[in-house]
């Protein structure tokens, strides 16, 4: 197989098994034509399959409805949008309707059993215990330390791990070093799918660069194979993109949060 046909195969899979209905699985979701609208407590989500069977004046109205339906609640609302959606100009018809673009991410994807055999053995760094919690009080220091790192309130995460960790379907990791949290990481086994999604890792800025990022990964891979999950999945910022792909990850794709807020 060529690396453009690789790319192709994992790119479908991604396609047919992560976006739309597998995409909001346990969340409150209405729909309108062909997407998805996702109510979380403080914010709406636009999740689809595809939108390229509508012609420009219905997908400006299909915008707008997502947008006024959240900002009547008034609450912002993300419309995720991948580099290879069609139409091609569906990027300008969001900002004509008064979506703003965040940072843009490179969906990474990777056969679970391949890194685990690259990363055998590098699941230990000297000075750090990796342990997987189940405890909310240990979700409360996750919590702490990444608002530390992004120097952010993040306190709406300790309800969301909760909810994650009660699903049955997330495992939750901690990375300590002298009894203090200095990285977390989650592995989200999305339901009636062969992916693995890997969340958080981020890490107190003292404590980078000693391989707990990657030990994290390595972790997860484990266990995920461990489950019977074929592939690894990741949005990776520009900072992991680069560890993830040295350690054999494909990025097959780009996405960018698209978000209005009233």
């Amino acid at each position: 197989m060529t690396d453009d046909q690789q790319l192709a195969r994992l790119l479908a899979a991604y396609d047919d098994q992560l976006r739309g209905t597998n995409e909001t699985a346990g969340v409150p979701t209405s729909t309108d034509g062909p997407v998805i609208r996702v109510e979380y407590p403080n914010r709406g989500f636009v999740s689809y399959r595809s939108v390229a069977g509508l012609d420009g004046a219905e997908l400006d109205a299909l915008i707008a409805r997502q947008r006024d339906f959240f900002a009547a609640k008034g609450q912002p609302v993300e419309w995720k949008f991948r580099a290879h959606d069609l139409p091609t100009d569906l990027p300008e018809r969001l900002r004509a309707a008064g979506f703003e673009p965040e940072d843009q991410e490179t969906v990474l994807i990777a056969e679970s059993a391949d890194i685990a055999n690259r990363l055998q053995g590098r699941d230990v760094v000297d000075g750090v215990t990796i342990r997987l919690v189940s405890e909310r009080a240990d979700f409360e220091r996750i919590t702490a330390m990444e608002s530390t790192v992004w120097n952010d309130d993040w306190s709406w995460l300790t309800d969301d791990l909760q909810r994650r960790h009660e699903t049955g379907r997330t495992d939750i990791y901690v990375a300590e070093a002298d009894g203090q949290v200095v990285s977390a990481a989650w592995a989200v086994y999305k339901q009636n799918t062969e992916f693995t999604g890997l969340w958080g890792g981020s890490t107190l800025a003292e404590w980078r660069g000693q391989g707990i990022y990657k030990a994290l990964v390595a972790v997860r891979a484990a266990q995920a194979v461990a489950r019977g999950y074929k592939y690894l999945h990741v949005d990776a910022s520009d900072d992991s993109s680069p560890i993830l792909q040295r350690l054999g990850f494909l990025p097959v794709t780009t996405t960018t949060p698209y978000v209005h807020t009233p």
